[in-house]
């Protein structure tokens, strides 16, 4: 049986734009695009993984508004449950540490990149939602 992986992803907002994250060659779906988190620790909430993921990963300070999506996606290497949310930049400016670039892109230019299979539904979701 696949392990199942509790994950957390922002959709942060700003100027009109959301930010865009490519994975980096050493990790599991290398050069995906996706949206910036991680898993779900024992104990915390989906909220607060995202808080602690985005201070680790990026260096900035998010404050998390609707939840967009929860996905479910079976990859090779185990069961993804992703769960999406709308943010909103508090302090800082997202950094490369474990990504290798990040974009800007308005909501109908987000199917123009490569993304990973857990975020399609979220992405098809904020289409719709900004239509």
């Amino acid at each position: 049986m696949k392990k199942t992986i509790n994950v957390v992803g922002a959709v942060i907002k700003q100027n009109n734009k959301i930010l865009c994250a490519q994975r980096g060659t050493e990790k599991s779906l290398p050069l995906k695009w996706e949206f910036p988190g991680g898993k779900i620790e024992k104990g915390e909430t989906p909220q607060e993984a995202l808080k602690r993921e985005l201070t680790e990963e990026m260096h900035c300070t998010i404050s998390i508004g609707d939840a967009i999506e929860d996905t479910t996606y079976e990859y090779d290497f185990g069961i993804v449950n992703l769960n999406t949310y709308y943010c909103e930049l508090v302090e800082g400016e997202p950094t490369l540490t474990e990504h290798v670039a990040i974009r800007w892109l308005a909501p109908e230019e987000l199917h123009i990149l490569d993304w990973a299979p857990a975020d399609i539904p979220a992405i098809e979701k904020i289409q719709l939602d900004h239509k």
